[in-house]
C-alpha cells in the first residue's frame, strides 16, 4: 500500500509531491515567457546541449555526463561550442528562484519541451525528478564534457569550394563533395551512436529539430550571418515574417536558419531541403547533406518529407531519450506531470 506511485507521490497516502505543483505551474509560466520572448531555440539548444555531454561508456553519475544541469558551471558554460548560452541560463534563473523545489536538470529540459509544444511541435511524454549537478567541484567530475556538439556545423569539415568550371572541375568538386558528406555520416555516427547511443533513424529524427533556431557567426565558424538587423539572412530580420501565419517577431535580429518559418516546428527542414540548398540565405551544411545522401539516414529523411506525423510521433520519442541521458531520477521511476 505504501509503494511509490507513478504520478510522482511517494507513498499512496503520503503528502503529495511538492515538485508536481511546481512543474505544473513552472511550465504554464514558461509558455507565456517563450512566446512573448520567441526564444524558443535557444531553450532547445541549452537542452540538448545539457545532454550531449553524456557518454554510454562511462558508468558513474555525475561523471558520466548528460542532462544534469552542469551547463551552467564552468568550463562547460563557457566553451566555444555553448557560445551565446547564457543568455538562456539568464532566462530561467528567474524559474529556478521562484520554482526551488524544481532542479536545475529539470528546468533546463521543462523549457526545451515546453518550447517544441509552442512552436507547434509534439507533446514530448517527459519524466521529471532528475537530480542536478549542485556545485562546481561536482561538475568538475564530470569528465564526459567532450560535448558532442550539435551546434551549427557539428563540428564537421566544411569544404570550401570555388565555383566550378568546366566537366573535370565540375566532377573534382562532386567527388570533393563526397568526401565531406562521408566525412560528416562518419562523424555523426561517432558522436550520436557511439558516445550517446543512438539509432541511424533517432538521428535524422533530432536532426529535424533544425526546422526552429538559428545559427550565428558569433558562435561558431560555419555561418557567415551575425547579430543583428545589419548582418541578417533576408528570414531572420526583425521585420521578417518567420511564423507559420506570416506574422513578425524574432526575439533578437540576425544569423541565418535552415527553414524560412524557423519558429514552427514541422517537417519543413526535411520537405525543403533543396530550397535550404540552393538558397544563400539558408543554412545546408555538409550534416544536413549526410542526412539526406547517406544510405542509413535517406529512408527516414524521406519518410519524414512525407509524413509530418510519423516525424513528430519518432521525434518526440528521440527528444525523450535525448533529455533522460545520464540522468539520475529520484524516485528511479520519475514523476510525471
Amino acid at each position: 500500500m505504501g509503494a511509490a506511485m507513478s504520478d510522482g507521490c511517494f507513498a499512496m497516502f503520503g503528502p503529495p509531491d511538492p515538485r508536481i505543483r511546481e512543474l505544473q505551474k513552472c511550465k504554464e509560466e514558461l509558455k507565456d515567457f517563450i512566446q512573448k520572448r520567441s526564444c524558443h531555440p535557444i531553450l532547445l539548444r541549452l537542452a540538448w546541449h545539457d545532454s550531449g555531454t553524456y557518454d554510454q561508456r562511462l558508468d558513474n553519475f555525475p561523471a558520466r555526463g548528460g542532462a544534469t544541469g552542469s551547463i551552467r558551471f564552468d568550463p562547460e558554460m563557457n566553451s566555444a561550442a555553448n557560445a551565446g548560452m547564457s543568455k538562456a541560463l539568464d532566462f530561467l534563473t528567474k524559474f529556478a528562484e521562484k520554482y526551488p523545489y524544481v532542479s536545475w536538470g529539470d528546468l533546463i529540459q521543462l523549457a526545451a519541451a515546453t518550447a517544441i509544444e509552442c512552436a507547434g511541435g509534439p507533446v514530448i511524454d517527459m519524466r521529471y525528478g532528475r537530480v542536478a549537478v549542485g556545485s562546481e567541484p561536482e561538475q568538475e567530475q564530470c569528465s564526459a564534457q567532450s560535448s558532442f556538439i550539435f551546434r551549427a556545423g557539428a563540428d564537421l569539415p566544411e569544404a570550401e569550394l570555388e565555383p566550378a568550371v568546366g566537366v573535370e572541375q565540375q566532377q573534382q568538386q562532386q567527388q570533393q563533395q563526397q568526401v565531406g558528406v562521408e566525412a560528416a555520416a562518419r562523424q555523426l555516427r561517432k558522436i550520436f551512436s557511439e558516445k550517446l547511443g543512438f539509432t541511424d533513424q533517432e538521428i535524422v529524427a533530432l536532426a529535424g529539430a533544425r526546422t526552429i533556431g538559428r545559427a550565428f557567426k558569433e558562435r561558431g565558424g560555419s555561418c557567415s550571418f551575425g547579430y543583428g538587423d545589419q548582418a541578417a539572412s533576408k528570414y531572420t530580420k526583425s521585420s521578417s515574417k518567420m511564423w507559420e501565419d506570416h506574422s513578425a517577431g524574432c526575439g533578437i535580429a540576425g544569423g541565418a536558419a535552415w527553414t524560412r518559418n524557423w519558429l514552427t516546428f514541422d517537417n519543413s527542414y526535411f520537405t525543403n531541403h533543396m530550397d535550404a540548398m540552393e538558397d544563400d540565405d539558408l543554412l545546408w551544411f555538409a550534416m544536413d547533406a549526410a542526412l539526406q545522401a547517406d544510405a542509413g539516414f535517406k529512408p527516414t529523411f524521406e519518410l519524414y518529407a512525407k509524413d509530418q506525423a510519423v516525424f513528430f510521433r519518432d521525434y518526440a520519442n528521440a527528444h525523450k531519450k535525448l533529455s533522460e541521458l545520464g540522468s539520475k531520477f529520484e524516485p528511479a521511476e520519475g514523476i510525471k506531470i
